[in-house]
């Protein structure tokens, strides 16, 4: 059967995108995900991505990792599905859907979208990291030089690692520029890999860096291979709100495919 598929990417993380409102896709075949998902034999992406309708918001977002299985949440991905919902005439600037965490606003002004993350409350601290869930686990740690890590070995390291194990995490190594501004990369689980950005990872990293004290700002600037992203968000009794997740999200090509 044929499909019409639609590529989108936010600071270099790529996603296959497909309008699933009439749910025409199968959506439990795990290995037709993963070679849709794969670069040499599929369309090539970081994860897929159906759009489906939503009884109480306007659009439902479904993602797949690039192994083909459903995973946590995405905040790129997120951002990549709100200019989508808007290509598609869903919505126009101002947005509510629901996700996988749960619902999210998001704001859009040209190409740029802003995404409302979920509240956190819990950093863990560790000897030299931090771990905390937004919306999607992350392990977080401060390296002298993070364009010298060899982060898929290193990250793969920690991802299968005590005490994460099975379940495993995303890894972000992060190195602080100047005040509130900080280079990121991430290995992402399910993509077992380096990813060129991770919104739920630069999120992390954010919420990371002011907890533990190299940054004061509420206002961070994170700089990634694909790009530069945003993080704002209020302290409030140890507890993190008004998260937002900002950066590009642009439609890279449509296409026809067999599956």
């Amino acid at each position: 059967m044929a499909h019409i598929f639609y590529k989108y990417q936010g600071t270099g993380n790529d996603f296959v995108f497909f309008d699933n409102r009439q749910l025409t896709f199968s959506k439990n075949d795990t290995n037709l995900i993963a070679r849709l998902c794969d670069r040499r034999f599929g369309i090539g992406a970081d994860g897929l991505i159906l759009l489906e309708n939503d009884e109480t918001t306007d659009f439902k977002m479904v993602y797949y990792n690039a192994d083909g299985n459903e995973s946590s949440m995405c905040g790129n991905g997120g951002r990549c599905i709100v200019a989508f919902a808007k290509f598609l005439k869903i919505i126009e600037d101002k947005t509510t859907f629901m996700a996988v965490d749960g619902l999210h606003e998001a704001i859009i002004t040209n190409e740029t979208v802003a995404l409302k993350m979920q509240d956190v409350e819990g950093i863990t601290r560790g000897e030299s990291y931090s771990f905390l869930n937004t919306g999607s686990p992350h392990h977080v740690t401060c390296v002298n030089d993070v364009k010298s890590v060899n982060v898929k070995e290193e990250g793969a390291k920690i991802r299968y690692g005590t005490p994460y194990n099975e379940a495993g995490t995303n890894v972000n190594f992060v190195t602080r520029i100047k005040d509130n501004h900080f280079m990121v990369r991430t290995y992402e689980r399910g993509v077992e890999d380096e990813t060129l950005s991770c919104g739920t990872g630069v999120t992390a990293v954010a919420l990371a860096m002011y907890d533990q004290n190299n940054t004061n700002a509420s206002t961070v600037l994170l700089e990634t291979q694909g790009g530069n992203l945003e993080v704002s968000f209020t302290k409030t009794d140890g507890k993190y709100t008004n998260i937002w997740l900002k950066g590009p999200a642009q439609q890279v090509f449509k296409g026809e495919i067999q599956c």
